[in-house]
């Protein structure tokens, strides 16, 4: 671990560019408090589930995954808690996967906890603006960004891939999150906007990989997601740029922009 200089900024916090790059909440949390927005990216699948179910008109609150506490925060919201994937019933018909999201009945509010990007969006507090980017909608992100002042040095933008988790509850880098970010990234770096070491690392990588659906579809979370039935939310999160909707977090829920 590289340790701080006493005194001085740490290094770690990428302030002299315009538009950074981080992974997981601990990343969240160090660049939290200068950035002027936060796009959060988990592209299996919370993400990807927002820009779904708030195309449809729903307003979706995020939550930290296993907290006792969220049918109390759901019903106190006048909302619809959604279920583990394999929990969906008749009774509960939403969950995290956005190809069940896609044909659930509408509902107007929906807490949507997850282990990664719902937990690092719920944890960021009242004070930020936070936008949610997916591969569906990196494009719209993208664009929404520009035109809201974001990217320059007044306005700092953070992308945060949020990851996966290994067994033992730490962080692991994930393919799709990194192509995801990239994708936001990469359409920054080309409006000109200044990027981090960091940020432009991910931008080159979306941009040199070419077959990004089938990048998607190849990684271990996909294989996860496949193995265990859930194939159609791969489908769902490969389709780059399908996407218009930009779930922006207001009154500490996603809307559409």
């Amino acid at each position: 671990m590289v340790e701080p200089v006493p005194g001085r900024e740490d290094g770690l916090g990428q302030s002299d560019s315009a538009v950074r790059f981080e992974w997981g909440p601990s990343g969240a949390a160090h660049l939290a408090a200068d950035a002027a927005c936060l796009v959060v990216v988990d592209v299996l699948s919370f993400t990807t589930a927002v820009t779904v179910v708030v195309g449809r008109g729903t307003t979706v609150f995020p939550y930290p995954w296993n907290d006792a506490g969220a049918e109390d925060f759901a019903a106190k919201h006048d909302a619809r808690l959604a279920v583990r994937r394999r929990e969906v019933s008749e009774a509960h018909p939403w969950s995290l996967s956005p190809a069940v999201l896609r044909h659930a009945p509408f509902t107007p509010r929906l807490v949507l906890p997850s282990p990664n990007g719902s937990t690092i969006a719920s944890g960021l507090g009242a004070g930020h603006k936070v936008v949610a980017a997916c591969l569906r909608n990196a494009s719209a992100v993208g664009r929404w960004l520009l035109a809201q002042g974001y990217g320059n040095p007044g306005r700092p933008a953070v992308v945060l891939a949020s990851g996966e988790r290994w067994p033992d509850g730490s962080l692991r880098p994930a393919l799709e999150d990194a192509l995801g970010a990239g994708a936001v990234l990469g359409h920054l770096r080309s409006a000109g906007c200044a990027l981090s070491a960091e940020a432009a690392s991910m931008a080159t990588l979306y941009e040199a990989t070419g077959d990004v659906e089938g990048a998607i579809r190849s990684c271990g979370s996909a294989r996860q997601l496949m193995g265990a039935g859930y194939g159609a939310d791969v489908d769902v999160a490969a389709e780059v740029d399908s996407d218009q909707i930009v779930p922006v977090v207001k009154d500490g829920a996603f809307s559409a922009s």
